[in-house]
């Protein structure tokens, strides 16, 4: 027992030192202060999409409402979330290694080596691509488990290992659609090699990837009963279908494209360095390994070109696939380097890539201090928002992190939290008029509007015109938060005897 608990004690401890300085700033990607927002909601008793609206399914924050239960309402506790989830999947890519005919050690490599590079592209945050990771990859570990069976021995796939490896790929989808595609990946890993080889005829290879559908199918079909029962299933259909189809119409173009794809390969060049390095030349028992390696970094590739909007956190989802390439191709190297003794030099190896991914991110933050010599910003607007209005208003935030209506203990005045999409350019991702919404939230006079002046740019003019007419009608000027871009301002409702 003490053995099998090293590879989760070290995946786990090395999260938590790689990922350190996630606990120093309230935000890293906005997008999840949304699903702390839905997290909360739903602990008291109001459902997602419902309730506090996103195109995501809910599988995000009901994780963080998991969490919430278990580390207390705030940052820390989806912090905490970040770190085991990355262990986790950690763990999962040592067990396919040793699935696929490598040994222990290089097992624990490819683990360590994709903990280390999750602080890289805004991986620091608990965004969907951290939080789908580990039940992708366990699916993938199930699935090669299988693959090897028939390989090795021409051991029939059996419909209790397709299901096994269907359901984590349907939960990753209650989390994010795109996993979609690394779910059909898994599928082929585990059954074509079967049919391939003759092991199973056709009707039988049919009936196994109606299992495994069913199985993938069956966490959403879950979710949409529980949604139909409370009369929410048009709403589910809404956000999860049409919205992310309304909002792939605003795809970047080719050139901006090219440049969001090329930015990410500089950051990860090291890990990308050591996956050719271990494909040239690459040892004999690694080739089935190898080969899984890149046609899963292809397939999570279209993962994150999909959407056609290249956002840093969408390339954390190529981690998994290309921590697994990296650390054979760390392990290809030192074995090269020096044959009777290769664990140290791999050792030291990982712990330079983790030190370098570490530092990519922590020196910009040490030296702007913010969270550390400075005031973190976002605390620092919820404090004063909750000197300014009492707890539990309704307030608008108008083009800042809707986290601090967490922090604060504060209402949002509407279904519609995400700034981007409510008073942003992302407005036609919802299901109403977007600039309506903002007429009547205004109309009902929210008790405090946040307003980020360094990030005016980021609002529809329209919306941006409106809330200045309510801000010099009806508000007044209550605090003034510094922010990097420039003040964040919170406005409070004038008293109507003034």
């Amino acid at each position: 027992m003490a053995r099998s608990l090293v590879v989760p004690a070290v995946m786990l401890a090395a999260s938590l030192l790689c990922r350190s300085m996630a606990f120093v700033p309230a935000v890293i990607d906005t997008d999840v202060g949304l699903y702390m927002v839905q997290a909360r909601a739903w602990l008291a008793g109001d459902w997602p999409i419902v309730a506090v609206w996103d195109m995501h399914p809910p599988g995000a924050p009901a994780l963080i409402a998991l969490a919430m239960v278990l580390f207390g309402e705030g940052v820390v506790a989806v912090r905490l979330l970040g770190v085991v989830m990355v262990a986790l999947t950690g763990c999962a890519l040592a067990a396919l290694v040793r699935q696929g005919g490598g040994t222990a050690v290089q097992g624990l490599a490819v683990g360590l080596v994709y903990v280390a590079h999750t602080p890289l592209l805004t991986g620091l945050e608990t965004n969907t691509e951290i939080l789908l990771a580990p039940f992708v990859a366990g699916a993938m570990s199930l699935a090669v488990r299988t693959a090897a069976g028939v390989l090795d021995a021409d051991k029939a796939p059996r419909m209790r290992d397709m299901a096994a490896i269907g359901l984590p790929i349907g939960c990753a989808l209650v989390i994010k659609q795109l996993a979609v595609f690394e779910g059909c990946l898994a599928f082929a890993v585990a059954a074509l090699p079967a049919w391939r080889r003759g092991v199973i005829d056709l009707r039988r290879l049919i009936l196994l990837a109606a299992v495994y559908a069913c199985m993938c199918a069956a966490p959403i079909l879950l979710l949409a009963l529980t949604y139909a029962v409370q009369g929410g299933l048009s709403a589910l259909w809404d956000a999860l279908v049409l919205a992310p189809l309304r909002y792939s119409s605003g795809r970047l173009s080719a050139v901006e494209a090219l440049q969001a794809v090329s930015a990410a390969a500089l950051v990860l060049a090291l890990p990308l360095v050591l996956a050719v390095t271990g494909t040239i030349r690459p040892l004999a028992e690694h080739r089935r390994l190898i080969g899984l390696g890149w046609a899963w970094l292809g397939t999570a590739a279209l993962g994150v070109a999909a959407p056609g909007m290249f956002f840093q956190h969408y390339f954390v989802m190529a981690l998994p696939a290309l921590g697994l390439l990296a650390g054979l191709g760390a392990w290809r190297a030192a074995s090269a380097l020096r044959p009777t003794a290769p664990v140290p030099l791999l050792a030291g190896m990982i712990a330079l890539l983790a030190l370098l991914a570490w530092r990519e991110d922590a020196a910009p933050r040490i030296h702007a201090g913010f969270g550390l010599s400075r005031p973190d910003p976002p605390r620092a607007v919820a404090a004063a928002l909750r000197a300014a209005v009492p707890a539990g208003s309704r307030v608008l935030v108008a083009n800042y992190h809707p986290v601090v209506l967490v922090l604060a203990g504060m209402e949002p005045p509407s279904r519609f939290v995400f700034p981007a999409q409510l008073t942003g350019h992302f407005g036609a991702v919802l299901p109403v008029d977007a600039d309506a919404e903002v007429t009547r939230i205004l109309a009902a006079r929210p008790a405090a509007i946040i307003v980020d002046r360094g990030w005016m740019h980021t609002m529809r003019a329209g919306a941006a015109a409106m809330i200045e007419r309510a801000l010099a009608a009806h508000y007044i000027l209550a605090a003034e938060v510094a922010e990097q871009r420039g003040p964040v301002q919170i406005w409070r409702l004038r008293d109507p005897s003034t």
